[in-house]
C-alpha cells in the first residue's frame, strides 16, 4: 500500500478507536501504549479471518458440513457402516447424522419433507423431485425353518409353496416385499396364505424359526442375518426389481452431500457392476 492511503487508513482507525496509535515526528514513528495494546487483538482478528476464509473454502469444496442419512431395513446396515468409515477417512470434516426406519416409505417421506438428505431403501416409484441410483443389486429368497422339508434345497419355485403359510411384513402402500409376494403368488395362480403380520424383518425371521410360516425376503438379509433355526432358499422365478437405491433431492446442491454421494458410489459401483455380469 502506498504511503498516503496507509496514513489515511491509520488516521481513520485512530478516529474510530478514539486514541492515537502512533507517535510521529520528522525522524521516527513508534507505537503508543494504545498501539501496543492493539497488536494482540489485531493478530487474533487476522487469524479469525484466515480461519473463516479456510472454512468457507472447505465448505465450497465439500470438505465440511452435515449430511443426514436415513435408511430402512437390516440389509442397509453393512453399507451404512462402510460409508461412515469411508467418509470419516476421506472427509473427516463432514458429520453424518444417521437414522433408521423399519420401512422404506417413511424414509422417502422424510427426504421429500427435507428432514433428511440421503435415503437408502427400495421403492417402485419416486417423486419427480428426487434423483436415485442403484447401490445394491438384490434378489428374493424364501426364509423357512431349518426343519422344513425344503430347507436344504438349492432353490424353490413359488408354485411349490401354494399350500404353505406365510409371514408378511405390513402391507403398507409402497411396501416392496408384501407386493412381491402377492404378485408372484398371483402369477402362479394362488393367493398366499398370510397367517401372521410381523412388524419388521427381525420379528418375521423369529417367527420363521418358530415354525409359524415362511417369509419372502432378500438375499442381502440372508447374508447379514445369522440364525441357526432359519434357512434361506433362493427363489427360482426371476424376481421383480428389489434393488436398494440411494435417493436425494435433485435440487440439493450441497457440496457436502455431493462428496458423500461420491463416496457412496465409489463404494458400490464395483459390486453393482459385478452383479450385472
Amino acid at each position: 500500500m502506498a504511503q498516503p492511503p496507509l496514513s489515511r487508513t491509520i488516521q481513520q482507525l485512530e478516529r474510530d478507536l478514539g486514541s492515537r496509535l502512533f507517535d510521529r515526528n520528522t525522524r521516527s514513528v513508534r507505537l503508543t501504549a494504545a498501539g501496543q495494546a492493539l497488536i494482540t487483538p489485531a493478530r487474533a482478528v487476522m487469524d479469525s479471518m484466515r480461519r473463516a476464509e479456510s472454512s468457507v473454502r472447505a465448505a465450497d469444496e465439500g470438505d465440511v458440513g452435515l449430511v443426514r442419512i436415513s435408511f430402512a431395513g437390516v440389509s442397509t446396515y453393512p453399507l451404512v457402516a462402510r460409508l461412515a468409515r469411508s467418509v470419516r477417512s476421506a472427509r473427516p470434516g463432514i458429520q453424518l447424522e444417521l437414522s433408521s426406519q423399519n420401512f422404506a416409505q417413511p424414509v422417502m417421506k422424510k427426504l421429500l419433507r427435507g428432514d433428511t438428505d440421503v435415503a437408502l431403501g427400495r421403492w417402485d416409484a419416486t417423486s419427480p423431485d428426487v434423483s436415485s441410483r442403484v447401490v445394491l443389486r438384490d434378489s428374493l429368497v424364501v426364509a423357512m425353518a431349518d426343519t422344513h422339508s425344503l430347507a436344504g434345497a438349492r432353490s424353490v419355485s413359488i408354485d411349490r409353496l401354494s399350500q404353505e403359510p406365510f409371514i408378511s411384513l405390513p402391507p403398507y402402500e409402497g411396501s416392496v416385499l408384501p407386493d412381491r409376494l402377492r404378485r408372484l403368488a398371483r402369477a402362479s395362480g394362488f393367493v398366499a396364505d398370510v397367517v401372521q403380520i410381523a412388524p419388521d424383518t427381525q420379528a418375521a425371521l423369529a417367527l420363521v424359526g418358530a415354525e409359524v410360516g415362511l417369509h419372502l425376503t432378500l438375499s442381502s438379509v440372508a447374508t447379514n442375518v445369522s440364525d441357526p433355526h432359519v434357512a434361506f432358499v433362493p427363489l427360482e422365478e426371476a424376481s421383480p426389481d428389489v434393488d436398494m437405491c440411494a435417493a436425494w433431492r435433485t435440487s440439493d446442491d450441497s457440496p457436502a452431500l455431493k462428496a458423500v454421494l461420491d463416496e457412496l458410489f465409489e463404494l458400490t459401483t464395483r459390486s453393482v457392476a459385478q452383479s450385472e455380469l
